[in-house]
């Protein structure tokens, strides 16, 4: 008939599922046939039709299970919401659950969203289980660390210390858990949850300028004896906090003010098999400290010229620090590469980035990006040439369309 494929789902949904009485085994393989052909109008109408019943509930939580394992994940939310919907008055673990793969579906792109569905999640967390909400806090504060509010932060990091120290506590002097199935369950091994505590807590510092108690918290994940697997996958997670320790207390002198140490700082980046991920955090705390503290870096950017020419491409990635933290980190590399060359008199790549910038900016609904982009091309815009001032309006009357700010 030469007709798409699912072309006659709305009729066969009309007369054999709405029409009659709902039948799971006719609903279910049809709702993931939907899903693969991303019919979502369909999957509304059979979901809304059998919602009435709260007994379908149960099922079609599985199936919403099944679709996000496959990614599937519009089609996996629209399962979600419907069954919380029903579900909204028994403050239950499942129902928590529901709101978690909300959430970490609903994290995406535009900050303004995330800080919604950060705000809507976080009353929720402690109501999962006591493994799941590691996972939970860990996903939390790194939708927090990319939208720099750092007391949340705090918080956060805090919780998720206290909570972590009680099951590893448990795990090893009790041995009421299976070992197996917590690490299982956990995306990390369950020490990481307690370092990576301290690791944000550090950074909380560090973005506040009390370079002093940085420290403090840096030397606290450096010093992992404690720690009392020794698998593979945890000698894996040690020598990567050990690394970070030894890069961030360069750091924190760094950002301090003590230049002497840059180039020990470039000399460990250089050696190192850094992931795109670190580089981008590393390059960073260069381009911070030039601008901080006039210092020239040309050198140490052609050095890195070719991995600077990829930081900046964000990669999908399910893990929420990649998809969060590193694009956050970028975009202030680039502004900060901005800010240096404009400083240098190098007109044509600072107002390259910095338009750059700008443009993410609006993607990501991200205000104060966009405010301080227009400062810096304000103050230096008698240097800009015809086609940087052409596209610099264009942006900012798209700014005030999205109301990212007012004049």
């Amino acid at each position: 008939m030469d007709l798409p494929e699912g072309y006659f789902y709305d009729l066969y949904i009309e007369n054999y599922i709405i029409e009659l009485s709902p039948n799971f085994r006719r609903i279910e393989p049809l709702l993931y046939r939907c899903a693969e052909l991303d019919k979502l109008d369909a999957i509304r109408r059979m979901v809304g039709h059998i919602m009435d019943n709260p007994l379908y509930a149960s099922r079609l939580f599985d199936i919403a299970e099944a679709l996000f394992e496959q990614r599937r994940h519009a089609a996996a939310l629209l399962l979600y919401e419907n069954v919380a919907e029903v579900e909204k008055y028994q403050h239950s673990e499942r129902l928590a659950i529901y709101q978690y793969r909300i959430f970490t579906i609903q994290v995406g792109d535009d900050q303004g969203l995330n800080l919604k569905a950060a705000t809507l999640f976080e009353p929720v967390v402690e109501r999962l289980d006591e493994i799941d909400q590691l996972d939970a806090l860990k996903d939390l504060a790194n939708v927090y660390r990319s939208l720099r509010l750092w007391d949340r932060l705090d918080v956060i990091a805090h919780k998720m210390r206290d909570k972590a120290e009680i099951q590893y506590t448990l795990e090893h002097q009790q041995k009421k858990r299976n070992h197996a199935q917590l690490e299982k369950k956990l995306t990390r091994p369950l020490f990481v949850y307690i370092t990576y505590a301290d690791l944000l807590c550090a950074s909380v510092y560090e973005a506040k300028g009390d370079y002093e108690q940085a420290l403090e918290y840096t030397y606290a994940y450096a010093n992992l004896d404690w720690v009392k697997e020794t698998d593979e996958d945890t000698l894996h997670w040690l020598e990567l906090f050990q690394n970070w320790a030894l890069c961030n207390t360069c750091v924190n002198k760094l950002l301090s003010g003590d230049i002497s140490v840059l180039p020990d700082y470039v000399e460990y980046i250089s050696i190192s098999s850094n992931t795109t991920n670190e580089l981008v955090t590393q390059l960073l705390n260069i381009m911070m400290t030039a601008n901080r503290y006039q210092v020239d870096v040309d050198d140490i950017l052609e050095q890195f010229e070719m991995k600077i020419d990829s930081i900046t491409q964000q990669q999908l990635s399910a893990d929420m620090y990649t998809h969060q933290v590193v694009p956050e980190q970028s975009t202030r590399f680039k502004y900060e590469l901005a800010k240096y060359y404009l400083n240098k008199a190098n007109y044509s790549l600072g107002f390259k980035h910095l338009l750059d910038v700008l443009s993410k900016s609006l993607v990501i609904n991200k205000e104060a990006f966009f405010i301080s982009c227009i400062k810096l091309f304000e103050q230096f815009k008698q240097f800009a040439d015809l086609r940087f001032c052409t596209k610099y309006e264009s942006l900012v009357r798209e700014g005030r369309k999205e109301r990212l700010f007012y004049y």
